[in-house]
């Protein structure tokens, strides 16, 4: 059964975002996707969203629940069948609700339970979490800026925010390892402010084997808070080397066709 729509609240969602040799991340990804460029860097990150209100949109708000969660992102691009379009894989999540696990690979995309260390105030930020695999530690400090500055990929904070804007639709593997299942994040307010990063460890991208020294450097970050949020399943993309086809696009149908859709289910995740 495809999941519902799902509505919440972004209470706090950072960006934080690499520029990345191409090479370094293209075996990550499944053949029908490749990495998107800006001058010849690709573009990965880790997105830190705290949901809340998280419910199928026909619930009230005071009935949704309220989660840490945490996704390792690389901006894709596939070719539909109307031309390239653009999304992001999400190669990990990590998550702080026990519902999302329970639910995951069966009621929801695929998670992993973590263990969340927050602090924040209206200026500053500190998130950190590691996964109880053992797999993926991070943690962030940083500051809400002035302006935006500092970054090789984006002139201004405007091109920024539209960049990630684009990237709406999130893909990453389910149950079926012929498809990819997807959710769309629906932002209609959308606005993010620049955010400077004081001091920033991931297991993930700091994973030499991984990425090779300067294969993968801090560029920039993006705040996002209290923001109405909706996330709308997508229809499975397959898994193959040939043209993908987007949501309602007359896509050739997955073994799963009838997908996990939402961000967790009716729990939340980052996309």
């Amino acid at each position: 059964m495809r999941q519902p729509r799902v509505s919440s609240v972004i209470e706090r969602r950072l960006l934080v975002n690499y520029r990345v040799a191409p090479a370094a991340v293209a075996s990550m990804l499944p053949v029908a996707m490749r990495p998107q460029q800006i001058d010849g860097w690709a573009v990965a990150g880790i997105c830190l969203i705290r949901l809340g209100r998280v419910r199928p949109a026909w619930l009230p708000g005071a009935l949704g629940l309220r989660s840490e969660n945490a996704a390792h992102r690389i901006a894709v691009e596939w070719d539909g069948p109307d031309g390239p379009e653009k999304g992001v894989y999400i190669a990990r999540r990590d998550t702080g609700s026990t519902v999302s696990v329970l639910a995951s690979g069966r009621l929801a995309v695929v998670h992993h339970a973590a263990s969340f260390d927050v602090r924040e105030t209206s200026r500053d930020l500190h998130i950190a979490y590691a996964s109880r695999d053992g797999a993926t530690q991070v943690s962030v400090d940083a500051d809400v800026a002035e302006r935006f500055q500092g970054s090789t990929l984006f002139a201004s904070l405007g091109e920024a925010s539209d960049f990630f804007r684009r990237g709406s639709a999130g893909y990453s593997a389910g149950r079926d390892a012929s498809c990819l299942d997807g959710v769309e994040l629906d932002v209609a307010a959308w606005r993010v402010e620049p955010v400077e990063v004081r001091h920033v460890r991931s297991t993930f991208f700091d994973d030499p084997d991984r990425f090779p020294p300067g294969s993968a450097v801090l560029d920039n970050a993006l705040l996002m808070r209290a923001v109405p949020a909706i996330w709308k399943p997508l229809r499975p993309m397959p898994v193959r080397d040939e043209p993908a086809a987007s949501a309602g696009a007359g896509q050739v149908p997955c073994a799963s066709a009838a997908g996990s859709g939402g961000p967790g289910g009716a729990t939340g995740t980052a996309s």
